[in-house]
């Protein structure tokens, strides 16, 4: 029961977090830093996916296994240049976080019950959309390398989270205190962008909007991946090009549709899917447990 309940949540979720709201950062970004239009954005970005996704996992994961790691070394100096040109700003921004971790500001306001809530809240359901930790999302194409020990993946997992998070993610919260971007009341791609091209003039803008489409466009064919295997568990392989059919033109939705609800739909699809995974997960601990065990046991 509880797998058929994450294959249906996670097939609608595919639709959220990695279409609509890819989409929709690709599409801001774009109109914020070149003043495209929006549907131009979502037709090509929808003839792109389908000229890869067609062709299936393998295609899918030759496009992916150039993007990722050249994107995220891309992303990584653009962010670094930025720290650099501020690097007296470093410390100040770092204590700028702690202090207003659980405050209106980082809430954006609310009486003081609702405004560490609200805090916690936001901070979780970013922290989900960034590395997918507990939605049972990656395992689904992790699941598919061949491996000595199932761990061993595993930790490549984690790496993922770490490298996602705690590196690419402080490099851009960073960026965005350090510039003062953060108090301009801009979010999205296009407050990312603010900061990025004031810490480096006339080149901010560009470092950003390639590492969004690169990133948005790499998450796109690997999410279209996991919601084609949760419908497919759930209804047979004949669901498999209705399902890559659906996929383009919902991308041009999400390039046209509002950042707030785009957002919001993504965070409630998240929740649905990770309920029964994490409730699976628990169950399953005993098992993790034992193989973790096995594992390093072996090493050492």
């Amino acid at each position: 029961m509880a797998g058929r309940l994450f294959a249906l949540f996670g097939g609608l979720a595919s639709f959220g977090i990695g279409n609509m709201a890819q989409g929709n950062s690709v599409a801001h970004a774009l109109e914020a830093s070149f003043g495209i239009s929006r549907l131009v954005t979502g037709i090509v970005l929808a003839v792109i996916t389908g000229a890869v996704i067609l062709g299936g996992l393998k295609s899918i994961a030759n496009v992916t296994e150039i993007l990722v790691p050249f994107m995220a070394l891309f992303y990584m100096v653009g962010a670094i240049a930025v720290l650099i040109t501020n690097v007296e700003k470093i410390l100040p921004a770092l204590g700028l976080i702690i202090s207003q971790a659980f405050t209106g500001t980082a809430a954006a306001g609310g009486f003081a019950g609702a405004t560490v809530l609200m805090t916690i809240t936001t901070g979780v359901a970013r922290g989900v959309f960034s590395h997918e930790a507990g939605l049972g999302s990656a395992p689904i194409v992790h699941a598919t390398a061949r491996v000595e020990h199932p761990v061993q993946q595993g930790l490549w997992g984690i790496f993922e989270v770490f490298m996602d998070t705690l590196v690419m993610c402080t490099l851009t919260a960073l960026a965005i205190i350090m510039t003062g971007a953060w108090q301009t009341g801009k979010s999205g791609a296009e407050l990312t962008a603010m900061a990025f091209n004031q810490g480096i003039p006339g080149w901010g803008t560009y470092v950003v909007s390639i590492g969004v489409v690169l990133f948005a466009y790499a998450t796109i064919l690997a999410w279209q991946y996991y919601g084609e295997k949760c419908w497919e568990y759930l209804f047979g392989s004949a669901v498999r090009l209705p399902y890559r059919i659906i996929w383009l033109p919902i991308i041009v939705l999400g390039c046209l549709g509002k950042l707030n609800f785009v957002w919001e739909l993504s965070d409630t699809l998240n929740g649905l899917m990770a309920i029964p995974n994490l409730i699976a997960l628990l169950g399953l601990s005993p098992v993790i447990f034992r193989l973790t065990s096995e594992y390093f046991t072996k090493r050492v």
